[in-house]
């Protein structure tokens, strides 16, 4: 279990040292935002960069896709479904709550899990290339028009909007160079790289700072928003991604195994900067990072050792 455990004892510490030095005050009140502005605008648009220029854009039609991306749409959906019925959220909200509900963490923990779990880390790239490709775009395709009125602008500027949000550049800038096959030379890949490395932890500090002086999680008028989120997330994604590669896409049992462990993934902090920086259902993610990061780790255990 030391793939598993090491992954999620990373992550954890970087957290807690981001809730220690905002309780110490020795960064400031804006910290947070700062570096959740750092890494969305400037760090994670790099990584992406460089994670897509590696990869095979052809993995996207695999048969696993079927799963993966059904998946997590349909617990997108669902909660945004639920949720509107329920507490009529706002569309911005809805959006939030649904990448929540169902945004992986395929980059820093997919990797490292996959690599125990099915001793091939190869089987993350669908759901990474669909998040970026997909989700990601869609989502902040919403959240971004939900900060200017659609009446004040072109209606075509607002549609067109996301497509000049960093993140969506990193990432077709990546997917250009994987079709063009194009080497980077050095002196453009080292920056870009050193670049990069910020993402990750910037993203983790943020966060961390972001939970002291908190509420506890899950409670308020919130709470059943939040356990919604933590509940598609950590049971419904994975149990959807089940039952659509055994009886839809008919993958075989080291497959199917691939994209259950991967949909039971925990929810990724890129959203919580996605919902930081346009101020739109940010306790509502933070909370469902959280609870679906702590929880998440007795299921991943679970499906290794029903499915393994």
């Amino acid at each position: 279990m030391n793939g598993v455990v090491g992954g999620f004892a990373a992550l954890t510490a970087v957290i807690a040292v981001g809730w220690l030095v905002a309780r110490t005050g020795a960064v400031g009140q804006d910290a947070a935002a700062v570096l959740s502005r750092l890494s969305y605008v400037v760090a994670t648009p790099a990584l992406l960069l460089l994670t897509l220029a590696d990869a095979d854009p052809g993995v996207l039609l695999s048969p696993a896709l079927v799963a993966t991306a059904g998946s997590a749409v349909l617990a997108a959906l669902l909660f945004a479904g639920l949720a509107r019925w329920r507490w009529r959220l706002r569309p911005a909200e809805l959006t939030a709550g649904g990448l929540a509900s169902s945004y992986v963490n395929a980059g820093n923990l997919g990797v490292p899990i996959s690599v125990y779990v099915l001793d091939d880390a190869s089987f993350v790239a669908p759901v990474l290339l669909f998040q970026v490709l997909v989700m990601a775009p869609v989502g902040l395709a919403v959240l971004a028009g939900s900060r200017t009125p659609a009446g004040a602008r072109p209606r075509w500027q607002v549609v067109l909007q996301p497509l000049a949000t960093p993140v969506v550049v990193g990432c077709g800038l990546g997917v250009l160079v994987a079709a063009t096959g194009v080497q980077l030379p050095s002196l453009v890949l080292a920056p870009v790289e050193l670049t990069a490395g910020l993402a990750v932890p910037a993203a983790l500090l943020a966060y961390g700072m972001s939970l002291h002086g908190a509420p506890r999680p899950a409670s308020g008028e919130g709470a059943g928003q939040v356990w919604l989120g933590v509940a598609l997330k950590t049971l419904g994604q994975p149990a959807l991604a089940y039952a659509l590669g055994r009886w839809v896409a008919g993958l075989d049992e080291v497959a199917l195994l691939a994209v259950t462990v991967t949909s039971a993934l925990p929810t990724a902090q890129n959203v919580f900067v996605y919902a930081a920086t346009y101020d739109r259902g940010t306790l509502l993610v933070r909370d469902v990072v959280l609870l679906s990061t702590v929880l998440s780790v007795p299921v991943l255990v679970g499906i290794a050792l029903l499915l393994g």
